[in-house]
């Protein structure tokens, strides 16, 4: 039975039709994706869903009992409190032990990389956003809403939330634009397009396939029908003689084909913009570090003896767990910081676009246009063009343009914000958190257009994806150095596989074994297999007296820095008992003559 049913479902916005008689469920066990471009209604479905949304007309059917748990996109300003027991309230709903509540509580704060007894409103938007997704799936739900669930957190956090979400065992309904993500945990997308929804089952790379076929088709039958409306209107302009004989049935259809043509929802149009280069160009050498120490004041060393040169037309992408110093890291760059050690030369003619990360350039109570500029033209590539039309470019309609930026979605803020950056000629670009809610075309085409930059590019991302299509360096924060890497994420994890080992433990398994022939253990080998079991039931033994530990409510009580280290052992001993057990099974086969595999 299904958990979630919506059946003819209709809901506008403004007078704007979201849904149009739209059907759509979500079955057991399902990880369903919701793609679709910013302001299409993707949020506002998950509300329908939750209850806190009404449909205009049509149902919403829900499974009795069907526990479902909400992460918004957004950080509510009402969340505050002592972080266990935010995350706590989650599992109440549901858990009506009280020691069960705090016991999952601390389980999900330490696995999320969180303080249990840290004040809520006193932590940054990623961690508020951490705790939110905690207190989300501590209660063990039937199905969990997820809105752009990867949004401010780490790659180390995003790393563990695909595999929770993976190994989670009710639904998923979640929307993302985050490529990577999507491709290791969603099992069916559905797109939300002109009010309509579209199920794909399958993997993204088949979406995409599929998607551009219906584009295809839906792009013949615009032009047969404009085409056909076009003959029809200048048949009914004919002369006198032709409007006195005409046919009336015809007629007719020419007006249904007018209520046609009005009522046809117009695309959105296509994503247009370009960079701004600034004509002087930067010295050869836009930045040097040597030997960079920076310190805030007498506390911790955020950067450490980091040595490195950026060129004119690097695009160099900065990775690192939330709170590193990343940002401090790029201000130490443009020169905004002395190092508190060691030399930072900046190089000349640096003429700087930076994407704020916390969008405290947008002023809310203005309109999109004036935040563009104080008059009616805006000046692109050195000539005047209208700021309605260069926001056009963007996907803002003129009555869009018109409005207040409040009312905007993070996607749409993210676009304004790329818009207002873009007014600016540079020949230095600098992304802080580029891609959090923007869709995947607007993603797609701001990756092309940084590749045809012949300037210097700075990006700080968490999206492994925009990472490996932009950046042709990486600068790593490390357990104990910022370090440096050719290439974007997927090179980093080839020269560096102890940071990546689940990771390209699961690729291996994904490749296609070759047939060898039988063979025996070697000397070894033999030595090797005779030891596994009882280093297996070491771990084994270990791992059920940390477990002991861990469900005992009372370990948690001011012990945080015992909670985090047996937490990190659990994993460690996980991953090795992984290893153990496959490499047993291997030894095992070998021995029997039935391996099959890389030799």
């Amino acid at each position: 039975m299904a958990l979630v049913t919506l059946k003819n479902a209709w809901l506008s916005y403004g007078g704007y039709p979201l849904f149009e008689d739209t059907d759509f469920q979500i079955d057991p066990k399902e990880r369903v994706c919701l793609v679709g471009r910013n302001g299409t209604g993707k949020s506002t479905l998950l509300k329908v869903i939750l209850g806190k949304k009404t449909l205009e007309r049509g149902d919403l059917m829900k499974s009795p009992e069907c526990k479902i748990a909400y992460l918004p996109q957004d950080v509510p300003d009402d969340v505050a409190g002592i972080c266990v027991d935010v995350v706590a309230n989650g599992a109440d709903t549901h858990i009506h032990d009280a020691h069960e509540s705090e016991y999952r509580a601390h389980a999900v704060i330490t696995q999320l990389g969180l303080q249990p007894l840290e004040r809520v409103e006193s932590m940054s938007g990623g961690q508020k956003r951490r705790v939110l997704l905690a207190r989300a799936i501590v209660g063990d739900p039937d199905l969990l809403l997820l809105d752009e669930p990867s949004n401010h957190l780490d790659i180390e956090s995003i790393g563990w939330l695909e595999n929770f979400l993976c190994r989670f065992d009710g639904s998923i309904l979640f929307v993302s634009h985050d490529r990577y993500f999507l491709k290791k945990v969603a099992t069916r997308i559905v797109d939300l397009d002109a009010g309509k929804l579209t199920s794909w089952p399958g993997n993204y790379e088949r979406y995409l396939q599929k998607k551009e076929e219906l584009l295809e088709v839906a792009r013949v039958h615009n032009e047969k029908f404009e085409k056909k409306l076009a003959e029809e209107e200048a048949w009914i302009r004919q002369g006198i003689k032709a409007r006195r004989t005409r046919n009336e049935g015809r007629v007719r259809n020419l007006l249904k084909l007018r209520e046609q043509a009005s009522q046809r929802r117009k695309s959105l149009g296509k994503t247009e913009f370009d960079i701004q280069e600034q004509k002087t160009r930067t010295s050869k050498r836009v930045v040097q570090l040597e030997n960079a120490t920076f310190s805030y004041g007498e506390g911790e060393e955020i950067i450490n003896g980091l040595s490195t040169t950026i060129y004119r037309g690097d695009k160099v992408g900065i990775v690192g767990r939330n709170g590193c110093g990343k940002t401090t890291l790029i201000r130490l760059m443009l020169g905004e910081l002395e190092p508190t050690q060691g030399k930072a030369v900046v190089g000349e003619n640096l003429d700087v676009a930076y994407l704020d990360q916390l969008r405290d350039k947008l002023d809310r109570d203005k309109t999109v246009a004036e935040n563009i500029c104080d008059g009616d033209k805006v000046l692109i590539n050195g000539q005047p063009k209208h700021v309605i039309s260069y926001l056009r470019d963007f996907l803002f309609t003129a009555d869009r343009a018109k409005s207040p930026v409040w009312v905007l979605s993070g996607g749409e803020k993210n676009r304004l914000l790329l818009a207002k950056l873009f007014t600016k000629p540079a020949n230095v670009l600098v992304f802080d958190e580029p891609t959090n809610d923007l869709d995947t075309e607007t993603l797609e085409l701001l990756e092309d257009k940084i590749d045809s930059f012949s300037g210097t590019v700075l990006v700080v991302s968490h999206d492994r994806e925009f990472l490996n299509n932009t950046v042709t360096g990486t600068l790593v924060f490390e357990e104990d150095a910022v370090r440096e890497y050719a290439g974007g994420y997927d090179d980093w994890l080839a020269q560096r596989p102890q940071f990546a080992t689940k990771e390209i433990a699961k690729e291996k398994k994904q490749k296609p074994r070759s047939k060898v022939g039988k063979r025996k253990l070697s000397y070894n080998e033999t030595r090797e297999l005779e030891r596994l079991p009882g280093d297996i039931e070491q771990l084994e033994t270990e791992q059920a007296e940390l477990t002991a530990k861990m469900q005992n409510p009372a370990f948690f009580v001011n012990n945080a820095d015992d909670v985090q280290r047996v937490a990190s052992r659990l994993d460690e001993i996980e991953e090795m008992l992984m290893n153990a057990l496959e490499r047993w099974e291997q030894l095992e086969s070998i021995k029997e003559g039935t391996y099959e595999g890389e030799d």
